[in-house]
């Protein structure tokens, strides 16, 4: 059984996964008949009131959080290793931006989570599927735009897309129920909620960003 890591970056879209994004892709993984291993790293987030969409001071856990969405089930990413893994997807949500990486501050001058970026270039180095969805795609521009110019999608959002250039990476528009697949590094992306306007047309994109991946393991 093909196993796929899932970097998830806590729970709720404004301060950690994007929900409906990171079941979708558990998921789809399952229906594939693949195992999904959930992975986050052990740091701090700023916690944003889900109702108010309102900072409210106060921290939490992305690794706590995230087990939220894994029902516990889950490993700190530190001690996730390339070798073990056939493929890595990374869902969306502002933690994305915000906790995996530093792209929703400072954009393509932005840096990854250290733990987080060894994975992806240990993947990448091995020649493994990465898969990332929404905004997730920024992380693996920031880890792999300079050395691989990779083609990905965040869909058409212009100031966006800017950004992801601005890495080295190139953004593809794309619509929400489609993904782009770039075969020469191995890296699938998909806008889902960038661009989607219902969880049925981000579960569309994502089902395919999935099989996509799947398709590319060796």
């Amino acid at each position: 059984m093909k196993k796929i890591g899932v970097v998830l970056s806590g729970c709720g879209v404004r301060d950690g996964s994007e929900i409906h994004e990171a079941v979708l892709t558990l998921l789809a993984i399952d229906n594939s008949g693949a195992k999904a291993v959930c992975l986050a790293p052990d740091i701090e987030l700023d916690e944003v009131n889900h109702l108010t969409m309102q900072d409210t001071g106060a921290k939490r856990n992305v690794l706590v959080e995230a087990a939220r969405i894994a029902r516990g089930d889950i490993a700190d990413v530190k001690t996730a290793k390339a070798e073990e893994l056939d493929a890595i997807v990374l869902p969306g949500g502002f933690g994305a931006a915000k906790n995996l990486c530093s792209f929703g501050f400072e954009g393509p001058k932005g840096s990854v989570q250290p733990d987080v970026l060894k994975l992806i270039r240990d993947m990448a180095a091995a020649k493994k599927p990465i898969c990332a969805i929404c905004i997730a795609p920024a992380v693996v521009a920031l880890a792999l735009g300079k050395e691989l110019a990779p083609k990905l999608t965040i869909g058409n959002d212009p100031g966006t897309a800017q950004g992801i250039n601005g890495t080295g990476s190139s953004n593809v528009e794309c619509p929400a129920t489609e993904c782009v697949i770039d075969r020469d590094n191995l890296i699938v992306s998909t806008p889902a909620y960038m661009l989607a306007g219902s969880i049925a047309e981000a579960g569309k994109g994502i089902e395919k960003a999935i099989k996509a991946t799947l398709e590319l393991i060796k």
